[in-house]
């Protein structure tokens, strides 16, 4: 069962070490280059590799139904459509703002079976690099989420997005955030392939990137925007893969943040 917890001794332990020599940090090569590998991982797995996130529900549910007022949201980093379809589902008076910057991601929500232009606006965007008020209205949004986005991008550029999603934020709306901790299993793995790129920041296989967040790093990130830290815990989730004979440490995120 998923717990808030405290620092552990493999936290402790990969704060504790450096990024290997070995590995240059121009291995990054930037924003294009992560745009194009994500453009091969959608064309390699269409809409079969991540499940739908049926626990925002759970996790946020009276973000996105307060009073039963409209609310508008925002989600930052679309995919293909794993949290707006179940959101969307489940709270049919909610307007749904989506972006992605592969274009293959885009056109996979398009085709989705529930789509519905009156309900979902979907259009590709690198937040990182483009002004999202020239898509959407500024101060328009009640909510964003970004959910396993933010990791995606270099920890340089992740001030730009924050900012960005603040002008379309209306004063008072919240982002909803999850993504990956220090001293989740899959940073473990990445480490010991001496996979990385800088501080907490490492490459996968498939050329992809992933960032991994401690507390601090994050409420700080926010903080500077301009943002309140409304609620910041992390969260850990021991899997057994039996077949593989290993115990898994899965860590991430939750965190909620304010526009003033």
């Amino acid at each position: 069962m998923a717990a808030a917890i405290s620092v552990t001794p493999l936290v402790a332990y990969i704060r504790k070490r450096r990024p290997r020599s070995a590995v240059k940090l121009q291995c990054y090569k930037g924003l294009e280059e992560d745009r194009k590998q994500w453009e091969k991982f959608y064309e390699r797995h269409q809409n079969k590799f991540f499940k739908d996130r049926h626990y925002l529900e759970k996790d946020w549910g009276h973000y996105f139904s307060h009073h039963n007022t409209p609310k508008v949201l925002l989600e930052a980093g679309c995919g293909a459509g794993n949290t707006i379809f179940p959101l969307a589902k489940k709270y049919p008076q909610l307007y749904i703002h989506a972006c992605d910057f592969s274009h293959h991601a885009v056109t996979l929500v398009k085709s989705h079976p529930n789509f519905r232009k009156d309900q979902i606006n979907v259009f590709v965007c690198n937040i990182a690099e483009e002004n999202l008020c020239d898509h959407i209205m500024p101060a328009s949004v009640d909510i964003v989420t970004l959910v396993f986005t933010l990791s995606a991008v270099s920890p340089a550029k992740m001030p730009i997005i924050i900012q960005n999603l603040g002008l379309v934020l209306k004063p008072n709306g919240h982002v909803l955030f999850r993504d990956y901790a220090i001293g989740d299993y899959a940073q473990t793995m990445l480490m010991n392939k001496n996979q990385v790129i800088s501080e907490n920041f490492y490459f996968r296989g498939d050329g992809t990137c992933s960032y991994y967040f401690s507390e601090d790093f994050l409420s700080r990130l926010f903080e500077r925007a301009g943002f309140v830290v409304v609620d910041v815990n992390t969260y850990n989730k021991e899997i057994i893969n039996r077949a593989r004979n290993i115990t898994m440490q899965r860590r991430w995120i939750r965190a909620v943040f304010r526009r003033p």
